[in-house]
């Protein structure tokens, strides 16, 4: 549990700040694109680029928010009818096949941010490459997240989480 409590306490919150801190940087970078076009009537070339490299960061990094907390794993209505022996094996089952989709997404992740390491973004002087980690980054942490959920068990509050 000490392992679990580590990534709670620091990667995790680490994560969710980063996610917060891309989202409204995202957030200011769309507020001024539209008031340099429409009201200074000179676009600015790198909000857009900007804006979206934020967002595909903050969606991957958002989504170990999600696993951490078992928003994305439940089956509930399946949980429901379930005896708690038979619903622990369900949940064995869900994390084995949603470990092994991000896994899967992680090695692609790998290979097409590789494939694209020598194209840069237009508006900055950047290879793409640094938009396309993001799902590798993303995947390979859910996996932590995931496996710290299985650990801590389903029936266990997120207190850790919220104690802060």
């Amino acid at each position: 549990m000490s392992v679990i409590l580590f990534l709670d306490r620091t990667v995790f919150r680490l994560v969710s700040f980063l996610a917060q801190l891309l989202l409204a940087s995202a957030a200011l970078a769309g507020f001024y694109q539209v008031i340099a076009r429409f009201v200074l009537q000179s676009p600015a070339d790198w909000s857009e680029a900007w804006t979206r490299a934020a967002l595909i960061w903050t969606v991957m990094l958002g989504i170990v928010l999600a696993f951490r907390h078992g928003a994305m794993l439940s089956v509930e209505v399946l949980r429901m009818v379930l005896a708690p022996r038979a619903r622990r094996l369900l949940e064995h089952l869900v994390m084995l096949i949603t470990v092994g989709f991000l896994g899967f997404m992680a090695w692609v992740g790998v290979q097409m941010t590789y494939r694209v390491r020598f194209q840069t973004m237009p508006s900055f002087d950047v290879s793409i490459s640094w938009v396309y980690v993001a799902i590798p980054i993303g995947t390979g942490l859910a996996i932590l997240a995931v496996l710290a959920r299985w650990a801590q068990g389903a029936n266990d509050t997120d207190a850790s989480l919220d104690a802060s």
